[in-house]
């Protein structure tokens, strides 16, 4: 960047709250993939269905979905500092339940963790990327936020990481070798310590949010955006967003595409183990390795976008995984597994370039929106269980990604046709 476009990126003297920030993409990644690891890992130890193990997705992104307006209000009450450290300490509160949750033995404590995780990340989302957009020149906010999302991948694939060598332990016993522990009183315990297993990565976690919370806190934040020129009486309103057809729109697409992302990922260790036979670590390092693409994409988007303007990139790449996943639908195994590994590649910047463009124009209902946009997280709820369904129904993990294969549909028809620059 020349020099004066480098002063529009951040505004002067906010450097360091912009990487605390940034930070924040990196924590949150990684418990939104350890989501991917317990569902494989409670189908083996609490013994449930594809189907029920999608509820792990279901009850975080609940989370999200029903704390993203709150979030929006305490930070347009306060300040965006004030709605992060609350949201680490929710983050904090959630991983250390796990303890309990293990101990009890419970599939439903486990959901309840899982939903204040994730309402504490619904404070970090709305505020962080609100911030980071907000922070430099409006014409480089979709670039500033690629940036500041690309560590979000690298959460992920330490999440995954994290899951696949200290969760998962390589033991699979099939029907005979299950029936000869249970006769020999074995096997409830075997049960037992694979769901304690989860316990120590989140504790770990914890721990990271309490440090990093308290870090924030002690660290002063600028007014800048919408906190700037709000007046006690002007916040924004919902019926006012009424008149921004391409933020409806985006909402839309943000749906779909958290929907496509978290099934994606949810299930393709599933897809791996039907289709090549492979153990669960060695499908755990294929989905490590398909996050690993998800980052270089993000920052390679970031890159591109100083060339190629964002939509019109976004609607390149939503066509590029509507031909890989129908790879994946009607050639599953290796060629299918290769297809699916690539698509997180091409989905790399749609969440950050659809919360931009969205938001554009918005004005003193920035911060409503922002909201909303977090809500359509909702879609990560929903599309796991209805690809949990369909594969259960039709016995096939390849038919189920039928539903990233719309959402990619639409989010292509978004980039191209859906007036996101307006």
């Amino acid at each position: 960047m020349t020099k004066s476009q480098n002063a529009g990126f951040v505004l002067p003297g906010t450097v360091v709250p912009f990487i605390l920030v940034t930070t924040l993409f990196f924590m949150w990644g990684i418990p939104n993939n350890l989501n991917d690891i317990l569902i494989k890992q409670f189908m083996k130890s609490m013994e449930i269905s594809r189907f029920q193990a999608g509820l792990i997705q279901s009850a975080f992104y609940m989370g999200y979905f029903m704390l993203a307006v709150p979030a929006g209000i305490l930070m347009r009450r306060y300040n965006y500092k004030t709605g992060i450290v609350f949201g680490l300490l929710l983050y904090a509160l959630g991983c250390l339940l796990f303890w309990p949750a293990a101990i009890i033995g419970q599939y439903s404590f486990f959901l309840m963790a899982l939903f204040i995780i994730a309402s504490g990340l619904a404070f970090l989302e709305t505020g962080a990327n609100l911030f980071i957009t907000q922070l430099g020149n409006p014409d480089s906010s979709e670039q500033r936020l690629n940036f500041s999302q690309a560590f979000n991948p690298i959460g992920s694939v330490v999440g995954v990481l994290l899951g696949t060598v200290f969760i998962f332990s390589g033991v699979e016993p099939d029907e005979s070798q299950i029936a000869s522990m249970k006769m020999a009183g074995e096997y409830a315990g075997f049960l037992q310590n694979e769901t304690l297993r989860v316990v120590e990565p989140y504790l770990a976690l914890s721990l990271f949010a309490l440090i990093w919370a308290l870090l924030i806190a002690k660290v002063k934040f600028p007014k800048i955006g919408s906190e700037k020129s709000e007046l006690p009486d002007s916040k924004g309103k919902l019926k006012d967003l009424l008149k921004f057809p391409h933020f409806w729109k985006g909402v839309l697409a943000q749906f779909l595409y958290v929907g496509a992302q978290v099934g994606t990922w949810s299930y393709f260790i599933s897809y791996v183990k039907d289709y090549t036979g492979e153990s669960e670590k060695i499908a755990g390092y294929f989905l490590t390795g398909t996050l690993f693409a998800f980052g270089v994409g993000r920052f390679s988007a970031t890159w591109f976008m100083r060339y190629i303007q964002p939509n019109r990139l976004m609607g390149i790449y939503g066509l590029i995984n509507v031909i890989l996943v129908l790879f994946s639908v009607f050639i599953p195994g290796w060629i299918g597994i290769w297809a699916i590994f690539f698509t997180s590649f091409f989905m790399s910047l749609m969440y950050p370039t659809i919360f931009a463009t969205s938001i554009k124009g918005l004005g003193e209902n920035t911060k409503i929106a922002g909201s909303i946009l977090v809500m359509a997280i909702i879609g990560g709820a929903i599309c796991p269980l209805l690809m949990g369904y369909i594969a259960d129904a039709a016995n096939s993990m390849a038919i189920a990604m039928v539903v990233p294969l719309f959402a990619y549909i639409y989010i292509s028809y978004y980039s191209f046709k859906g007036e996101v620059q307006k």
